[in-house]
């Protein structure tokens, strides 16, 4: 990919550039860096469309081995597949009320776009009866043991190390094509940090949970900076400058 291409990758999903555009723009002198008032259209999330326990029991197919975590929404497992043997990670949710639009949304995002080799690959959504400790959803994804950023960089840090910025740059380069991806589908993650970018042991940097995702048209306005023009999307727009339009 180009590097004008990760670029703009990082400024629409406002988590690598926002503050350097943010904190230089105010020192700037001449023209107006806005050419264009915003315009953008949202397409909001559904109402619940999906029906939970249609979906197959987990059982007959995976087989919990031991814990890898925990999450926001529930515990994540280390699976095993009864039918071919390979390994996976489970995300098990309760499919509690007031969660039940993060689930659809993580749900429909993979299925949709997981066919990226920066994202998580997704196989299938599972629900599980159990009248003693409640119904539960199983969200079956590759298996990461490599760890996520946050656990490489704590790791570096506790051995009095500092990590390699060829590393670093491969780990930045790998989830700026999986951003790219989301945004060709306009899609913005929007909850980009550290603990959602997993690591596999053959070196793979895989995007996850896609809970807080939105879909957008027309989501840019144009920004006029020194030698280029940069497009970046309203909801990380620097606050120095939505001042302008309050």
């Amino acid at each position: 990919m180009e590097p004008e291409k990760l670029a703009e990758a990082a400024v629409f999903d406002g988590c690598f550039l926002e503050h350097t555009l943010c904190c230089e723009t105010s020192a700037w002198q001449g023209g107006p860096l806005i050419k264009d008032e915003p315009s953008f259209e949202m397409l909001p999330l559904t109402g619940k469309t999906i029906i939970f326990d249609s979906f197959p029991d987990p059982s007959d197919t995976w087989e919990i081995i031991e814990t890898i975590g925990k999450g926001t929404y529930g515990k994540v497992f280390k699976v095993l597949n009864k039918k071919n043997g390979s390994k996976a990670a489970v995300k098990i949710l309760d499919p509690v009320h007031d969660i039940d639009e993060e689930i659809e949304a993580e749900y429909n995002i993979l299925k949709a776009l997981s066919d990226h080799p920066n994202v998580v690959k997704f196989y299938g959504m599972y629900y599980k009866k159990d009248v003693k400790n409640g119904d539960q959803l199983w969200l079956v994804l590759e298996l990461c043991n490599g760890g996520s950023v946050t656990d490489l960089v704590k790791g570096f840090l506790k051995r009095g190390e500092r990590m390699n910025e060829l590393i670093i740059a491969y780990i930045l380069r790998e989830a700026l094509m999986g951003l790219q991806h989301l945004h060709e589908n306009k899609t913005i993650h929007r909850d980009i940090k550290g603990n959602n970018i997993l690591l596999t042991t053959e070196g793979g940097v895989k995007l996850v949970d896609f809970g807080h995702y939105f879909i957008v048209q027309q989501p840019t306005v144009n920004i006029m900076i020194p030698f280029r023009r940069w497009k970046i999307f309203i909801f990380h727009y620097p606050p120095i400058l939505l001042m302008r339009f309050i």
